[in-house]
């Protein structure tokens, strides 16, 4: 049995990606760790900050896979420390982000504990053109 969707429509054809992207981003909003802020600049920019406190540059890899923005992080193992409390999160984590088409990652920098990745979207270039019809045949 085949459930209808909103993009089931026979007019719309070749969205099937972006019914598996909003299944994927809905998957992946549960995790909240690390918190995150998301900003918006009136130019369009956007800028995402993650809270890494404790993780170094050579703990962290941001990469785009797919159209989706993936940040992992993971610390090298403390060998020798006794805590007596560890507060810190320290865990290994993964945050993903869908990107719509025409985002980029322009940027990204880690300061006292934020990891800030900058994103514009390209510029759009007009994308016309005429298609020839053929007479007699297959197109």
């Amino acid at each position: 049995m085949n459930r209808p969707t909103i993009f089931s429509s026979p007019y719309l054809l070749g969205f099937d990606h972006i019914e598996r992207l909003l299944e994927r981003s809905a998957r992946g909003g549960a995790d909240a760790y690390p918190p995150c802020n998301i900003e918006q600049f009136s130019d369009g920019a956007i800028r995402i900050t993650l809270a890494v406190a404790g993780f170094a540059k050579d703990d962290l890899i941001i990469t785009e896979e797919d159209r989706q923005l993936v940040v992992r992080g993971k610390q090298a193992e403390q060998d020798g420390k006794t805590f007596l409390h560890r507060g810190i999160a320290a865990r290994q984590f993964l945050r993903s982000f869908v990107l719509a088409d025409g985002i980029e990652v322009s940027a990204a920098a880690l300061e006292n504990g934020l990891l800030m990745i900058d994103l514009a979207r390209k510029a759009a270039k007009p994308d016309v053109r005429v298609v020839t019809i053929k007479t007699g045949g297959q197109p």
